[in-house]
């Protein structure tokens, strides 16, 4: 039997949207039996026809785009432009992996006295535990890809946020999926997520979320000798360098941190600014951040919605007390919903929380920086490494910067960190493994070696 229901609440309004059932022990238990025992059949579809039902469930999410934007606005907040992005990445994603099937090649490796083949096999039952931030398309980054290579996959989305994931577990069945090949089981982390990672039938863990979970998930993993891809926290650099078009860079930077209301792994949360060009820079960050307009994420010139919660936007304040140096601020609305205006610390420590800790929220530190030198350790000084950002001219520089910052995807003159055909992950405590691109499938697969005498 189920959990108690979980009340989904709409974070602009606070009113609730849904009530949805929270997935028990027992109720995990009996999803892994049927995934592995829908495995075998999932495994031996022909590869073309494999990929055949992949682009249908692709053109299913495109049929149905405008609705799934719509309820991720409705239940996580997101400005109605960037959810319409959201969906279509999800789109995008089974459609790219749909090639997958057909091409997951093995090697033909010369030997002595036979011939030596080389198979990319799937794992079996995949673990899927997605995020509140990015529902769609983080959800569909694992399971894309896991069931290209023919693995069938259990995903567990936030509780906060279920809803899209619940619609693609049907728009997968209207597509043709076999049943139990692809579920959705709504639940608490502690619960349904732990019972996922613990389960003996679960071959493989997928996690987006906290660095701290992450590291508990490596450990319960690592117990059972299983593999995990972890996509975990960031505090990611935004160098701009004294030659680098300031306008352009200034004007760019609110969005790098507060898109999603800054609740972005790979938001920009640290702007690094060459000392002699610091002021002016300031003076044209001032005016960027004052017309990022925030307000009810179903407005098309809506820029950025509410946080997700009223505990997420405490944790927030936390990091801004009465005596933070802030330098300026964006508005926000009053009234009911979690709003949190776009906020600008400077001048602050470099040592400072605000500048070291992952907020995941919309405020941003501005640090000056002397030199090429002293911007890469400023950038590096982080436990985290999942992105960032190199403004310049100079295209040596930026080659030299990029190689020597400790991250795992860069952009030059762009704040740009993901497309779905590129890998994407971290270095140090953001993460283990990549995702997206050709590099995801060699997650969800083994390679068996096959040895065949003369």
């Amino acid at each position: 039997m189920s959990e108690q229901a979980y009340t989904v609440l709409n974070p602009a309004t606070e009113q609730p949207i849904a009530e949805v059932p929270m997935a028990s022990v027992r109720d995990v238990d009996a999803a892994v039996a049927r995934a592995d025992d829908a495995f075998p059949a999932w495994r031996d579809v022909a590869p073309g026809d494999r990929a055949r039902l992949l682009r249908s469930f692709a053109r299913r999410i495109d049929d149905e785009l405008e609705e799934l934007a719509r309820l991720e606005v409705a239940n996580s907040g997101h400005p109605i432009g960037g959810a319409r992005w959201e969906a279509g990445n999800a789109r995008d994603l089974f459609e790219y992996y749909a090639g997958a099937p057909e091409r997951l090649i093995g090697q033909q490796i010369p030997v002595s006295g036979g011939v030596d083949v080389t198979f990319k096999e799937p794992v079996g039952v995949v673990g899927v535990i997605a995020p509140w931030n990015f529902p769609m398309p983080i959800a569909a980054w694992a399971v894309a890809p896991a069931l290209a290579a023919g693995n069938t996959v259990i995903l567990k989305p936030a509780e906060l946020t279920p809803l899209t994931a619940l619609r693609l577990a049907g728009l997968a069945l209207e597509a043709g999926l076999p049943p139990d090949v692809f579920q959705v089981l709504p639940g608490t982390g502690p619960i349904a997520g732990a019972r996922l990672v613990e389960h003996p039938g679960v071959a493989k863990i997928v996690f987006t979320g906290s660095t701290r979970v992450g590291r508990e998930i490596a450990v319960k993993a690592a117990s059972r000798i299983i593999p995990v891809t972890l996509e975990l926290g960031g505090k990611s650099a935004n160098l701009v360098f004294a030659d680098a078009d300031l306008e352009q860079a200034a004007a760019a930077a609110p969005g790098a941190v507060f898109d999603n209301a800054g609740q972005d792994c790979c938001a920009r949360s640290r702007i690094l600014v060459q000392r002699n060009v610091y002021d002016r820079f300031m003076e044209l960050l001032e005016p960027a951040v004052k017309a990022f307009r925030v307000g009810d994420p179903a407005n098309e010139s809506t820029d950025m919605g509410p946080l997700i919660s009223a505990a997420q936007r405490e944790r927030v304040r936390g990091y801004v007390p009465e005596d933070a140096p802030i330098a300026f601020r964006g508005d926000a609305p009053d009234g009911p919903g979690f709003w949190y205006p776009p906020t600008v610390l400077a001048p602050i420590e470099a040592g400072a929380r605000a500048a070291t800790e992952e907020i995941f929220g919309p405020v941003v530190a501005v640090l000056p920086f002397e030199d090429e030198a002293d911007a890469v350790r400023l950038a590096n000084a982080t436990r985290y490494g999942l992105s960032g950002s190199i403004w310049t001219r100079d295209i040596g520089r930026a080659l030299r910067t990029a190689r020597a910052v400790q991250a795992g995807n860069l952009s030059v003159n762009s704040n740009s960190s993901v497309r779905y055909w590129t890998p994407f992950g971290g270095y140090k405590e953001s993460g283990l493994g990549r995702e997206l691109g050709p590099d995801a499938l060699d997650a969800f697969t083994e390679t068996k070696n096959v040895f065949i005498a003369y």
